[in-house]
C-alpha cells in the first residue's frame, strides 16, 4: 500500500473543569490529528486517523507543565511540516521509519500506530467506549469544600470498587484524614494513590504508617527521589508503581523492592515496539503492565483502548 494524501488538523478544546497534571491544573487540551488515505491493489482508499497530543504546555496559571512530555506541540507540528510531504506515494512501512527517526516520544507513538491500524493490527483487540470500565479520579479541586468531594464518592456507582485518589497536594494531616473519610464512606473501595514524587522518604513513611494497608493497591512515584522507593517499601511494605519516570529517555526497566505496577502514558514513551518491549520485560518481572491516559481527547482514548 502507498500513502495516497496526509492531512493534519490542529485542535484545542476546552475541559468541563480543571484536571491535574502532577500539582498542576489545566484547562484545556490542545494536539493535532493526522489524517492517512492509502489506495489499495483495487485502488479503494482506506482512511484511518490519529491524535497526537504531546502532554505539554501551561497550567492554568500560565506556568510550564513539569515531568511530561518534553516536546512542545510547535516542535510537533514544525517536523511534521517537514516529513508529511515526502511520503506521500511511498509506501505506508516509512511510517514505521520515521517513527523510529524522530527524537519526539508523542510523534513516534502516533506513527507507529497510524502504521498499525493502517494495517489492521488493531482489528479484533478494539473495545468501545461505552464497554469500557473507567477508575474514577478523586481529587481536591482548589477552594474545593470537603463535602463535595464526600458527595462524589457517595455518587460513585455500586459495581466500582476501585478508585485513584491524588495525594501529596496539601498536607500531610489533611490528606491522612481524607484516605480515612473515603474509606468510610465506601469501604469496600481499594485504593490507588498518586504522590506523583510529591513526599521526601520520611514523609512518604509517616504517610503510608497511617493508613490501612489492605485498602491500599499501590502508591504511584511516592518520593520525590525514585531511588528512595525501595527503602519506603522496606520501611512501610505499600506496594508502589512508577509514572513520571517512565518519561526519562534512559529509562531502562529494571525489579525492585516493592515494584507492583508501571503506569504506563504510551503519548509519553513513544513507538509501539518500545511499549512492547517494556510491557514484555514488566511481566517477565511480575510487575503489572498499565496504559493510562495523557487526558487525550475521545479519538487518542479509544486507540488505547
Amino acid at each position: 500500500m502507498k500513502i495516497n494524501t496526509l492531512e493534519l488538523y490542529q485542535y484545542q478544546l476546552p475541559l468541563d473543569k480543571c484536571l491535574p497534571v502532577g500539582k498542576q491544573r489545566i484547562d484545556s487540551r490542545k494536539g493535532v490529528i493526522l489524517s492517512l488515505e492509502v489506495l489499495g491493489e483495487a485502488m479503494t482508499p482506506h482512511i484511518e486517523q490519529v491524535e497526537i497530543a504531546p502532554l505539554s504546555g501551561l497550567d492554568i496559571e500560565g506556568n510550564p507543565i513539569q515531568d511530561f512530555s518534553q516536546e512542545s506541540l510547535e516542535q510537533i507540528i514544525d517536523e511534521l511540516a517537514i516529513t508529511l510531504p515526502q511520503l506521500i506515494g511511498k509506501p505506508v512501512d516509512l511510517l514505521l521509519e520515521q517513527s523510529e527517526k524522530t527524537q519526539y516520544p508523542s510523534l513516534a507513538f502516533g506513527l507507529s500506530l497510524l502504521h498499525a491500524k493502517i494495517n489492521g493490527q488493531l482489528t479484533g483487540h478494539h473495545i468501545s467506549l461505552q464497554h469500557m470500565r473507567s477508575l474514577p479520579l478523586i481529587y481536591r479541586a482548589q477552594d474545593e469544600a470537603l463535602s463535595v468531594l464526600h458527595d462524589r464518592v457517595r455518587s460513585l456507582a455500586s459495581e466500582v470498587h476501585s478508585i485513584k485518589v491524588k495525594v501529596a497536594q496539601t498536607s500531610l494531616e489533611e490528606e491522612i484524614k481524607l484516605i480515612h473519610e473515603i474509606l468510610a464512606i465506601r469501604p469496600d473501595l481499594k485504593l490507588k494513590l498518586d504522590a506523583n514524587r510529591g513526599f521526601t522518604l520520611e514523609q512518604a513513611i509517616e504517610f503510608a504508617a497511617c493508613l490501612p494497608l489492605h485498602a491500599i493497591e499501590y502508591i504511584e512515584e511516592p518520593c520525590i527521589n525514585p531511588q528512595d522507593n525501595t527503602a519506603f517499601y522496606q520501611a512501610i511494605e505499600m506496594p508502589w508503581a512508577l509514572d513520571e519516570s517512565l518519561n526519562d529517555p534512559d529509562y531502562q526497566f529494571e525489579m525492585q523492592d516493592g515494584l507492583t505496577a508501571l503506569v504506563v502514558k504510551p503519548m509519553l514513551i513513544g513507538s509501539l515496539e518500545k511499549l512492547q518491549k517494556l510491557q514484555s520485560e514488566a511481566e517477565h518481572a511480575g510487575v503489572r503492565f498499565i496504559l493510562s491516559s495523557s487526558l487525550e481527547s475521545s479519538l487518542g482514548i479509544e486507540a488505547l483502548a
